[in-house]
């Protein structure tokens, strides 16, 4: 994706902004959310699983296209300047945010639920036909697991500033094997559930409260190795390398919520 060379003097800018040529990828994108969007709609009413697929794989196949390009944007064409690279700051910063009111919901839930139990569930926390995980078994092994992985990501951070590209992938491998290994133990965790999505407001909250949190060490894990692979690559220089950066605020994110899911869900509230 070139750059429109507005104001060019000299053969440079006369501004540091990136002004980008017109990109098929918004409106691709928008059609393949809404095939998404149906094609899940008519599956929950039991039909139309073939839209949903082919929706999925359209939003991943724009998510790729469109974020190769801004590779392309960022090693090639050198275009992120630093009044841009201060947007995609505070874009990070601001869908991070936006996460965050999405656990504030969960959390909102689980405290009404737990705060003042109903009469439904017998007026006790948690219901008396629950049985809940000991905090301290697996719950807390995820999370050391994970605050191991934020310091190995930390020591990446360190090592890309450094110009230490060996230590950087060997500390991000880490961590990729460390979210993976955290999903792993998520997965088990649930096929050992004593309850199941649909057996009341305890297991309604826990679900997706943790449901929510896993997938997004899904995410995060997929970004890690991305970012793995462009530290492989060379695309990172200590005074270039805000991917890294988005990706570690992300995964720090999701460490602290897990901390509070841990917390809250697991020990108090069990």
């Amino acid at each position: 994706m070139a750059e429109t060379n507005a104001h060019a003097t000299g053969g440079g800018h006369s501004h540091p902004y990136h002004l980008v040529d017109p990109s098929p990828w918004p409106l691709l994108g928008a059609f393949s959310g809404g095939l998404l969007a149906v094609g899940a709609i008519l599956f929950m009413h039991g039909s139309g699983w073939l839209l949903l697929a082919l929706g999925f794989v359209a939003v991943l196949a724009v998510m790729a296209g469109w974020w190769r390009d801004v590779l392309k944007e960022a090693v090639r064409q050198k275009a992120h300047t630093p009044v841009v690279k201060l947007g995609l700051r505070y874009g990070m910063a601001l869908f991070i945010a936006s996460e965050v009111m999405f656990f504030a919901a969960f959390f909102w839930a689980f405290f009404d639920a737990s705060l003042f139990p109903k009469e439904a569930i017998g007026g006790v926390w948690p219901p008396q036909n629950i049985e809940t995980f000991n905090a301290f078994h697996l719950p807390l092994m995820m999370t050391l697991i994970l605050l191991l992985s934020g310091t190995t990501v930390t020591w990446a951070h360190h090592a890309i500033i450094e110009g230490d590209r060996r230590t950087a992938s060997v500390a991000l491998g880490l961590t990729v094997l460390l979210g993976v290994l955290f999903s792993g133990f998520q997965i088990y965790e649930y096929s050992h559930a004593h309850f199941g999505f649909t057996d009341g407001i305890y297991p309604s909250t826990f679900f997706m409260a943790t449901g929510f949190h896993g997938f997004h060490v899904i995410i995060g894990t997929i970004f890690l190795a991305v970012c793995w692979w462009r530290t492989v690559a060379g695309h990172f220089t200590p005074k270039s390398h805000f991917g890294f950066e988005a990706a570690a605020w992300y995964w720090h994110f999701v460490d602290v919520v897990w901390l509070f899911l841990f917390v809250s869900i697991y020990w108090w509230g069990a």
